[in-house]
């Protein structure tokens, strides 16, 4: 299975560090999960994997600590754990392990094997979204793609691209909103957005 092609120069010059990585939105704690290397930007503040890029919720996320900047799905993002407990006690399904660096995990969970009943070894793709990512930055700085109506549409109005973009825009308030009523007026239109889109798929 592959989930995840060649890194640049300038892109291994990026600090990395092996992560445990598992998608809630949808899925509770039983989402795809996968341990492996993660690189960080210049600044620290974005995390690049799985051609992906993720920033920090700020404690503001429904399950997530962490959101994908295109698509508005929340994941956990944490370091890898000795004891091989990364995954909630309540959730469940095998976890990927990239190839690349399963020596380096065995070490750390201290097995001279991966235990096939919970593990399974898979590829990734190394290419960083960076210049992708610069542009979504650039273009949100720009005229919206959508118009300001869409905040007075209920979810059953509205198409799963215009809620995939309130949903990253209403990160960014929930974020950036200096009072409490405010952010939970954000979370909450948040939470109603994801249930639309969940409710679809």
């Amino acid at each position: 299975m592959r989930l995840f092609a060649c890194s640049t120069p300038f892109e291994k010059k990026l600090r990395t560090e092996l992560k445990y990585i598992e998608l809630k939105s949808g899925f509770s704690d039983n989402g795809t999960a996968c341990i492996g290397l993660v690189s960080f930007s210049k600044s620290g503040k974005t995390i690049y994997f799985n051609g992906k890029a993720f920033q920090s919720l700020n404690g503001m996320g429904i399950s997530g600590n962490y959101f994908d900047l295109e698509s508005g799905d929340e994941y956990w993002i944490s370091g890898v754990k000795k004891d091989m407990t990364d995954r909630h006690k309540f959730g469940g399904g095998k976890i990927f392990v990239e190839k690349r660096i399963l020596s380096e995990y065995l070490q750390i969970i201290g097995k001279t094997e991966l235990p096939k009943s919970h593990y399974e070894l898979t590829e990734v793709e190394t290419e960083k979204p960076i210049e992708r990512i610069n542009e979504l930055e650039n273009e949100k700085t720009e005229t919206p793609e959508f118009g300001t109506d869409l905040h007075f549409k209920e979810p059953n109005q509205l198409s799963n691209s215009e809620i995939e973009y309130l949903i990253t825009e209403l990160i960014v308030d929930e974020k950036n909103s200096k009072y409490n009523k405010a952010r939970r007026s954000f979370k909450q239109k948040r939470i109603e957005l994801i249930a639309e889109l969940e409710k679809r798929n």
